[in-house]
This record gives structure tokens, sequence and C-alpha cells, in this order.
């Protein structure tokens, strides 16, 4: 059986409560980070013990951590990088002693996920996180900037945080010229140097795929179709190292067929958190994001699951992004309401999956959060 989550961004900076989120069917936990620490800084024990007694206090599990940031640095391969890994590896020891044994991560440089419209109207009424290849591919890091400042609905996209402009406009500048090949081996450096401690407390290090799909602002990406992902599980062979598989971000891309790419025996084994959700194509590196329901979008949700219970998949799963729907107003993508049908809808696949290939399937799900 997956053990479905939500993500939640901590008390101080996500709206959606714990209580809320333990009443969605099927919920056995959340996917958290300590938010507050900048990137590069080591987290100590006892704020994740803290974060860790909040969410036990609600009911609800953390059950993983999303994501300690790896800092720039350490992507570029900076003089100082090696005491940006010492602080990392403190913070991995930080949530081993903890007794969290998964981290979804990114090596995404400088941007973490892109969009240029946070709050595109749908012809239902709900708003969705949309991309379009057309407007994006052809600006600059500053002209992007102006735009967010205008299409956001008042939020700020992760890793273009309008305050950070001018540290951002730098950090693509040192990346200037880097081969998709200089910045493997910099990542190969970075997993070396972490895996024996991930193997010491049992964390399982899932990398998120690049998202959207495409190379942006002449940035190296390393993470975006099935033959990345082949040479990334064959950088470190460690158990440890493997990945947190997002449809959205890997289904961004048409030519990516995910449930080939789930079955490809050098990723099945090592995928460690699924991320599942549905894009609609519009046009060419033009999409946004729908409705988990697979007629809704382009990605068939059904035979992504089912790829995923054949390869033998129980690990940690989540419905991911939203639309705003219901006049919500939320961090883009990361509201209550839609996240909550998706997350049932895809108990559901499973639950029918499952029993369809005559496997049992627990009717009293919500008992493993009740036991806590």
């Amino acid at each position: 059986m997956m053990h479905m989550t939500m993500r939640w961004y901590g008390p101080d900076q996500d709206k959606i409560t714990l209580k809320q989120i333990r009443q969605v069917p099927g919920m056995e936990g959340v996917i958290t980070a300590l938010h507050e620490i900048p990137a590069g800084e080591a987290w100590p024990e006892e704020k994740v013990r803290e974060r860790k007694a909040i969410v036990e206090k609600a009911g609800l599990k953390l059950m993983g951590i999303e994501s300690i940031n790896v800092h720039e640095d350490i992507k570029y391969g900076g003089k100082n990088r090696d005491e940006l890994i010492d602080n990392y590896i403190k913070s991995l020891e930080a949530v081993g002693k903890n007794d969290i044994h998964m981290v979804c991560y990114n090596f995404m440089p400088v941007f973490d996920w892109t969009r240029t419209d946070l709050a595109l109207p749908l012809p239902d009424g709900s708003t969705a996180l949309a991309y379009d290849g057309k407007i994006i591919e052809g600006l600059s890091a500053e002209e992007m900037f102006d735009r967010i400042a205008n299409a956001s609905n008042g939020f700020e996209m992760p890793g273009w945080e309008l305050n950070r402009r001018d540290e951002i406009t730098a950090q693509i500048k040192k990346f200037e010229g880097m081969t998709g090949d200089e910045l493997r081996a910099n990542y190969k450096y970075f997993l070396d140097a972490i895996m024996p401690t991930c193997e010491k407390y049992n964390i399982k290090m899932g990398v998120h795929p690049d998202d959207p799909s495409y190379d942006l602002f002449g940035l190296p990406r390393i993470c975006k179709c099935e033959e990345d992902l082949v040479k990334i599980a064959e950088m470190n062979t460690s158990p440890c190292n493997g990945f947190s598989l997002c449809t959205g971000s890997l289904g961004s891309n048409p030519n990516n067929n995910l449930p080939k790419i789930i079955r490809n025996p050098k990723i099945a084994p090592r995928i460690y958190f699924a991320h599942v959700r549905n894009v609609l194509y519009t046009g060419d590196h033009q999409f946004h994001e729908s409705s988990h329901v697979s007629h809704t979008g382009s990605l068939d949700l059904y035979e992504i699951m089912k790829a995923l219970i054949e390869v033998g998949f129980n690990g940690l799963i989540r419905p991911d992004h939203g639309r705003e729907i219901w006049d919500e107003i939320a961090r883009p993508g990361y509201g209550l309401y839609d996240r909550a049908l998706g997350a049932t809808y895809l108990i559901g696949l499973e639950e029918a999956i499952r029993k369809g290939k005559g496997e049992a399937y627990p009717n009293d799900i919500n008992s493993v959060t009740a036991k806590i």
C-alpha cells in the first residue's frame, strides 16, 4: 500500500492547518521542512524534533522532508562547497536522529519549478499554474522577474523571490557556459559525500526532476528524462540514492513516457517518493496544471498508478499541486481543496487496481494515524 501524504509548509508559513489535512480521507502524514533556515546552514536536531512533535500532536506522522535545499555553490562547485556539504550532512543527521527516513531535494541550478502564470483562469472558474514557452524562453531573467511581479496573484514562485532579484541574477552568471556533464560531476561529488550518512540513518534521497523538463535561461538541466534518471542511478550505486518521481514535472514534456520510465529496472527500485498530478498540453512547450482526473489532462493517471503498483512501489505519495477552486486563495499549487480531491482520487485508483489484481487493500487506512 502506498502511504498518502500532503506537503505542509509549517505553522508559520502555511495557511492550511494540520487539522484540515488530517480530515482528508486516507491521509497518513505530511512532508515538511524547516523553510526558515537558509540553504547552506545546518538544521539543528532540536528544531526537527519540535516540528515532528507539532505534527504528531495533530494525529499525523512526519513522513519525509521536502526539502533540505542544496546550496548553489555545491551545484557549481564553488571553493566553499566542502563546508556547505558538511552542513548538509549535519542536517541529514538531524533528520535521521529524529527517525525520518526520506528527503526530497533537487539539483536544478538557481531555480526550483518555473511557471509563467501562477493563477491562470480556467473555463470552469478555477485557476492553475501554467507554463508558456513562447513567453519564457525568449525572456531574460530580469524580464522574468517583472512578469512574476505582475502575474503571481500576490504570491511568489520558489527561487524567484522578488527580494532576491540581484542575488539570483548573479547566480545565473556563475553557471554560464557550464555543461550538463560538468554539473553531473558536481552532483556526483555531492552524492559521494552524503551517501555514507544516508546509509547510516537509512535516509532515502529522492531527487526531484527538473520542472519543467526543458532547458531554461541557458542553464544546464540534468534530471529531465529517462536517460538522465538512469545516469543518476548509476552515478552512485548506494540504495539510498533514488528519485522523487514527479509525474507533472517529467510529464511536462510529452516525449517522456511515464509508465515506461517507472518500469525501467534501473529506476523502479529507486523510486522512494511519488508526486502524482496531471497537466494539460496546450501547445509546444505549453501546458497548464489540471485536476488529477485523467480525462481532464494529458496524462493517464490510471496507467501511472498501475505502473507504480506493478513495480512494487509502496512508498510515500502525495497529490502534489492542485488548482485553486471554490474561491480558495492559497499558496499557488498548494491550496487544500483540489489537493484533497487529488489524494482521494489517487487512493481510489490504487484500491481499484489492487483489488482488480486480487490483492487485499486495507479498509481502515486511517487507523494508521489513529494509533499514533
